[in-house]
């Protein structure tokens, strides 16, 4: 997946410098984690509403089509997103089957299960491509969602910059985008750890 920011002069605060903008998206992300953590009731139910909400969050101090579906095709390396028309029934298919997976699951699942589940949503959601930007860190944020509602800390997959860890989750990623969730839910697998 490339990474994906709009021209500077398209952000609500008028920021020209990249760094500023990174700044204040990171800052919108961190809210978002906050507002998981701190203000939101588990279990959540889950709806395309909420994944909208997410994205509304962090960045509708920034953007103007923060929370709102994706107009165009965007440019994303490789991988070639579904068209636009298709965003919501998409995202009503995909809530529709990870409800779905969620009742199959024990209760309490073990960290193998959630992890399966984590990997399907977090890759589903990437590869959906619902928004104009900030579809990984949304991505990330639902995921943690998730982890949080089995009683699991953060999944950090990789920090933003480049480097192997990153490298290693894209790999997952095109190999998911093959129908192969495996690599995916290793990575996750590895990163859960039960919340003190």
């Amino acid at each position: 997946m490339g990474h994906y920011t709009d021209a500077p002069e398209d952000n609500l605060l008028g920021l020209t410098d990249k760094e500023a903008l990174n700044e204040q998206e990171a800052l919108g992300v961190a809210t978002v984690e906050r507002y998981l953590l701190e203000e939101l009731d588990y279990p959540v139910a889950l709806s395309v509403g909420l994944l909208q909400e997410l994205h509304r969050r962090a960045f509708s101090h920034l953007y103007n089509w923060a929370g709102q579906w994706r107009r165009t095709v965007p440019n994303v390396g490789a991988y070639l997103p579904p068209p636009a028309a298709r965003v919501p029934q998409l995202l009503y298919e995909f809530i529709d089957e990870l409800r779905h997976r969620q009742g199959l699951l024990p209760s309490p699942p073990n960290t193998t299960q959630v992890a399966a589940l984590l990997a399907y949503a977090h890759h589903q959601f990437v590869a959906i491509h619902p928004f104009t930007n900030g579809n990984g860190r949304t991505a990330r944020l639902f995921t943690n969602l998730l982890a949080y509602s089995y009683g699991y800390q953060e999944v950090v997959l990789y920090q933003r910059e480049v480097g192997e860890a990153r490298t290693h989750y894209l790999a997952a990623i095109r190999q998911a985008d093959d129908y192969d969730l495996r690599s995916l839910q290793q990575l996750i697998s590895g990163q859960l750890r039960p919340l003190d």
